[in-house]
């Protein structure tokens, strides 16, 4: 029987190479990477095309995979110069590669079929649709959304082994809010997208939850109302490992290598513990149970480690499929340390202060205060008997709290800390035959053979001179576990001759280590498929509305669809897609509406949700618009006349050709690509194409409720009394962000100021964009009415030669001449 703890991977990350080192060290099964473009963490050290090389040559080396995170929107005109990337590094030996662009991942199955293709979270991967859509995309792995509970990673990695393929769930780190991919809070605000790895981390500032029936700010535990806890499954490795998902991942390509080198250890350590009592149990012993037990708990100064490595404070996010307060930290966005005291005795330039921890020279303690916080560096003998006396750059006061935020006894050595490869050695100088070297390490074994052995004319080579010079292995990777030497009695040879043939034997075997790697060929690339472009007719303006006065009032107005919402997001009621289709039938006029999914589509957490099904309102033959890639390949399988809506990210020609051939008919382009962009896409376009014209942006999907800091509720959304009046969120500029929760307890964060692209709409037809959407989600009656008859108004005025509307002043033209980064 296979022991799951030690077959289930433990997935490092490596923002550079010490990092790596680090990974490697404490014991890291796999390690990802990124280089220095299409990756999600741009600001990381990351690696080169060259350094990669040596990456995965020392990796391979010990036993280690190497996954390359590509895993980014790619933009138009991107798309060759990405895969290029892919393949090079294939070259140069990864295992793996994350990707999360539909378009780049259906060429990376194509060309290099060899390749692990795993999709990232990016993604947003969270039913079994999802899963099933990436299996037919040529998927290796597919890696989980964070806001699943333990009973759906069972369920969804059941179905992705039926389907070959292996799954990924984080194990800890940083959390964010919002679902992956679908945040464009970072880069709406600033231009720093979160989907080109230049997340600004917007969700760690200051926010006031405001709502429109009360003055002043609504009451909460903190300011940071949109920072989450770290992620930390250290205590549930029993259960994770038990959904049957075959790797867990520590999030920090953006942390430090003593951060990788602490935190992979002690889940190496967890994941050993655990493996160890499992091979106890399973041999009969008596006190098994008891041994797993035992296992199962953190040592004390592992868990005190994990704080100190980095800490918002822990949490298992939604592992136990409740949503809570607890998974949130509102009181504070940056590390959190350990407690170690409070101020005993304070002077102008001093404190004192009593603790049972011990500290180190070098480590960092940070002084929270009425005033403020600030750190100090431990120096030599400040503590002495569990007294700590330091000098402090600040004021601090008797009762103030000491934290610390950095131990140096944690600090990673890379010269020490990389364990040597054992190998297995025999080397036979025989007079009269040639010197024969046989080297062996797991699998691999070379025999390497030199000059015939002379008889000594001098001084004959004792074994143990031979022995001592044939283990000096240095600077070399390697260790030798067994060394056999058979010396005939007189031989003679020179030390230099000998070192120099050990070096040349040590070199083949790692040649041979590596071979699978090294001898890798790029076939010849045939060419792709290009569907041609669409002859799309007429020019659609349409609304998206949630509630059947917006949806009778767009349509006066003169749109020619109207969109409705499959989960109704409308503030203070908890109606759904039937409420409002019917309501639609009944206004009386014509016109198709078209059922528009939700962003998330599983059961809910709380209490009057979880048996919500939008597939109820999804017929054969009738437009769709679906917001995940599950939706749109189970949409077309069910006959749906499928649109792609702006939340699966189509950013390039060849995501618009993936979505085409599998059989939608619109796609509703990203709120990221900008004018100049979409008039390089739109022209031979192979399917039609739409575009978000005016209304609110929505910045964020969440799982958890944003109305929740202002205390606990009973999770009955459909009752909700804080649900009856508007909400939003106020920044430090006096922004304010309107916040919309649905029937499922999900939060919906919307931009603070309008967005109005109408007066673009000669140009974006004249590129080849068909059908422009009002999103009247947030608007009332009068709104909604008046920004269609705006867009039908400029439409009437594109497709007849006259001048374009004027642009609404205080309005947003969002990325339409602001590049993301």
């Amino acid at each position: 029987m296979l022991n799951p703890y030690r077959t289930i991977e433990l997935l490092a990350p490596a923002g550079d190479a010490e990092c790596l080192r680090a990974a490697v060290a404490a014991g890291a099964d796999a390690a990802y990477l990124g280089l220095d473009d299409f990756n999600a963490r741009r600001n990381a050290g990351n690696f080169t095309l060259e350094t990669l090389r040596e990456a995965c040559d020392f990796a391979h080396l010990r036993g280690v995979r190497i996954y390359l995170a590509i895993n980014v929107e790619i933009l138009p005109g991107e798309e060759e110069r990405a895969l290029e990337l892919v393949c090079q590094a294939w070259r140069r030996g990864i295992d793996g590669a994350i990707v999360q662009d539909i378009g780049l991942a259906s060429e990376v199955a194509r060309v290099l079929p060899d390749l692990e293709m795993h999709i990232s979270t990016q993604m947003n991967i969270h039913n079994v649709d999802g899963v099933r859509a990436v299996a037919a995309l040529g998927a290796s792995r597919v890696t989980f959304a964070r806001e699943l509970a333990f009973d759906e990673l069972a369920r969804l990695t059941e179905e992705a082994h039926a389907l070959g393929m292996t799954t990924e769930t984080f194990g800890h780190g940083a959390l964010c809010v919002c679902y992956s991919g679908q945040c464009f809070m970072s880069s709406m605000v600033g231009s720093r997208s979160a989907n080109r790895g230049m997340c600004a981390q917007a969700c760690r500032l200051p926010y006031e939850l405001r709502s429109a029936s009360v003055d002043g700010a609504l009451p909460s535990e903190g300011e940071h109302l949109l920072s989450p806890k770290d992620l930390s499954v250290v205590d549930a490795i029993p259960e994770i490992v038990a959904t049957g998902v075959d790797s867990l991942k520590i999030e920090g390509r953006m942390k430090s290598a003593d951060y990788v080198h602490t935190v992979v250890g002690i889940y190496r350590r967890a994941l050993d513990r655990l493996a160890d009592a499992f091979d106890a149990e399973c041999s009969g012993m008596g006190d098994a149970m008891d041994a797993a037990e035992t296992a199962r708990a953190v040592p004390e100064e592992d868990r005190r480690a994990l704080s100190e490595a980095f800490s918002r404070g822990f949490t298992t996010a939604y592992l136990s499929g409740r949503r809570g307060n607890d998974i949130m930290g509102y009181g504070r966005p940056n590390n959190r340390g350990v407690f170690v005291g409070r101020i005993a005795d304070s002077t102008e330039g001093g404190v004192g202060f009593v603790t049972d921890v011990d500290l180190h020279a070098g480590d960092l303690l940070e002084f929270w205060t009425s005033r403020g916080n600030f750190v100090s560096e431990v120096p030599e003998g400040a503590s002495e008997g569990g007294f700590v006396t330091l000098s402090v750059p600040k004021r601090a006061f008797k009762g103030d709290r000491v934290f610390r935020v950095r131990n140096a006894s944690l600090a990673f050595d890379p010269r020490a800390s990389v364990s040597k490869i054992l190998v297995r050695a025999q080397v036979a100088m025989n007079i009269g035959k040639p010197l024969a070297i046989r080297l062996s390490s797991g699998s691999a074994s070379v025999d390497w053979t030199g000059a015939v052995i002379e008889a000594a004319r001098t001084k004959p080579v004792t074994l143990d001179e031979a022995c001592e010079h044939i283990d000096r292995l240095g600077a070399t990777p390697f260790e030798f576990s067994v060394l056999e030497v058979d010396l005939d009695e007189g031989v003679g040879i020179g030390f230099s001759a000998l070192h120099k043939a050990r070096t040349q034997a040590l070199n083949a075997l790692e040649d041979e280590m590596l071979a699978a790697y090294r001898g890798r060929i790029l076939a010849k690339r045939t060419k792709r498929r290009s569907l041609p472009p669409a002859r799309t007719g007429d020019i659609r303006i349409v609304a998206m509305a949630s509630n059947p006065a917006c949806a009778r009032a767009a349509r006066k107005a003169g749109a020619d669809d109207v969109y409705v919402p499959a989960l109704n997001y409308k503030r203070g009621t908890a109606t759904v897609a039937g409420c409002l289709v019917d309501a639609v039938d009944q206004a009386g006029y014509p016109g198709r509406k078209i059922v528009a999914m939700p962003v998330v589509d599983k059961p809910a957490m709380n209490k009057d949700g979880g048996d919500f099904d939008p597939w109820q309102y999804v017929k054969s033959g009738k437009p769709l618009l679906a917001e995940s890639f599950g939706e749109v390949v189970r949409g077309i399988e069910e006959g749906a006349a499928v649109e792609v809506g702006p939340h699966v990210p189509l950013t390039n020609r060849w995501s618009l050709d993936a979505v085409r051939m599998l059989g939608a008919r619109t796609a509703w382009l990203s709120p990221e690509l900008t004018l100049r962009q979409i008039k390089d896409l739109a022209p031979d376009a192979p399917i039609g194409l739409g575009l978000t014209v005016s209304g609110f942006q929505e910045l964020m999907v969440a799982e958890h409720c944003m109305l929740m800091s202002e205390g606990p509720c009973d999770q009955r959304c459909g009752e909700c009394v804080r649900r009856r009046s508007a909400h939003y969120y106020k920044d430090r500029k006096g922004y304010r962000f309107p916040i919309i929760t649905d029937v499922c307890g999900r939060s919906h964060l919307y931009n603070g100021i309008a967005l109005d692209i109408v007066h673009l709409l000669p140009e974006l037809i004249e590129a080849g964009v068909s059908s422009f959407m009002v999103d009247a989600t947030l608007l009332s009656v009068e709104e909604a009415s008046e920004a269609v008859s705006r867009a039908v108004r400029a439409r009437s005025l594109a497709l007849n030669g006259g001048s374009a509307v004027d642009k609404l002043k205080g309005r947003t033209t969002g990325h339409m001449f602001r590049p993301v980064e």
